[in-house]
């Protein structure tokens, strides 16, 4: 089947209003795409769509209006919450919302949009998961659905394979956003231990794993999928000088 042009095709991309979102956002204009992002806050986002992803009822509604210009074939399931404390201490309602934004969220948005990628036998879909997936301090809501998003990701390739849908996943290492600081205060010596952990020794930028994003969504991806890429400076790799 011939793809449409580059230039016409729209990319959905969740809490695009800020950090990795708005650097994928930007990454995807350049690429040719039409960026379509839904967030929270969209004031200084060209058609951008307001919602809180967090419930159901008004992502319903934001995918209903995306898809109202018609369908759209790439999909960054991308808006994400922290909430750190140790196990002990992380909060029920905590744990609800980390599903809701991190796992939920990525789903529905999925079966909004898999109608026409099937129609269009293309489909590119990037879940944007964390190295924290691999286990991390302070992160046991964060952590489990970072990693369920893997798990959701790697089924997704398996039965949508078959459509020209390609699933893959991408794993951020520390990258320097404002979800980071607030979660890492730059000051902290836990913060300055993450830097001097990282074998490239810097923390990541959002278009750092933007560029990632660019790779996984193009057409010429398709034998690429159900696989994790991590966007990390080196730190999956083992314990640096060891």
């Amino acid at each position: 089947m011939t793809h449409p042009s580059t230039q016409r095709e729209r990319v959905l991309i969740t809490g695009g209003g800020a950090g990795i979102g708005a650097a994928t956002a930007e990454r995807c204009r350049a690429d040719g795409y039409e960026p379509v992002v839904i967030d929270r806050v969209v004031d200084h986002v060209p058609g951008g769509i307001q919602a809180d992803l967090s419930n159901t009822a008004d992502t319903a509604r934001a995918l209903q209006q995306a898809l109202a210009g018609g369908p759209i074939t790439r999909l960054v399931n991308n808006v994400g919450v922290v909430v750190p404390a140790d196990a002990e201490h992380q909060t029920l309602d905590e744990f609800d919302l980390a599903v809701a934004l991190n796992l939920r969220c990525s789903l529905q948005c999925m079966q909004a949009l898999l109608p026409g990628m099937k129609e269009a036998g293309f489909g590119r879909i990037v879940n944007m998961s964390s190295r924290a997936a691999l286990g991390k301090e302070l992160r046991t809501a964060y952590s489990a659905t970072k990693a369920g998003l893997i798990g959701m990701t790697r089924v997704w390739a398996l039965e949508l394979g078959r459509h020209g849908v390609t699933a893959n996943a991408i794993g951020p290492g520390p990258i320097r956003t404002e979800l980071f600081d607030r979660a890492n205060p730059p000051d902290a010596p836990r913060t300055r231990a993450i830097i001097e952990s990282v074998p490239v020794k810097r923390v990541g930028t959002p278009d750092d794993v933007a560029h990632a994003v660019s790779y996984l969504l193009d057409a010429r991806s398709g034998f690429v999928t159900g696989q994790v890429l991590y966007v990390c400076g080196g730190m999956t790799v083992g314990v640096a000088g060891l």
